[in-house]
């Protein structure tokens, strides 16, 4: 049962890390299906990250709390933004790490 558990608690996790890459991308995710009138509302998407952001944190709370480990699927910056469960426009800014231009030169 506990490998079940393991396995379930992967997909899931990595699940809700699509779920809220789609969200933060604009691209269609579940929660349009739900609310599809409010696509024209411009808060939409604001709530639309938050609401994937809210599911990723509950995923990582019930991994946690069955032991389940859950950071091999994140960044050292990812893990640090989730474990300080506050969503940010630097979280939504720096999500995707990318090679600074000067550090990839001193790095080449």
């Amino acid at each position: 049962m506990e490998h079940i558990t393991e396995q379930f608690l992967t997909e899931k996790i990595a699940s809700a890390k699509v779920s809220f890459e789609r969200a933060l991308d604009c691209k269609h995710t579940e929660f349009d299906d739900l609310y599809p009138y409010m696509l024209e509302h411009p808060q939409f998407f604001w709530y639309k990250r938050y609401v994937a952001w809210s599911e990723l944190l509950t995923i990582v709370k019930l991994c946690n709390e069955l032991s389940s480990e859950w950071k091999e699927q994140f960044t050292d910056k990812q893990v640090d933004y989730i474990e300080k469960q506050v969503m940010s426009s630097r979280v939504l800014d720096e999500w995707y790490e990318t090679i600074d231009s000067k550090d990839h030169a001193i790095n080449e």
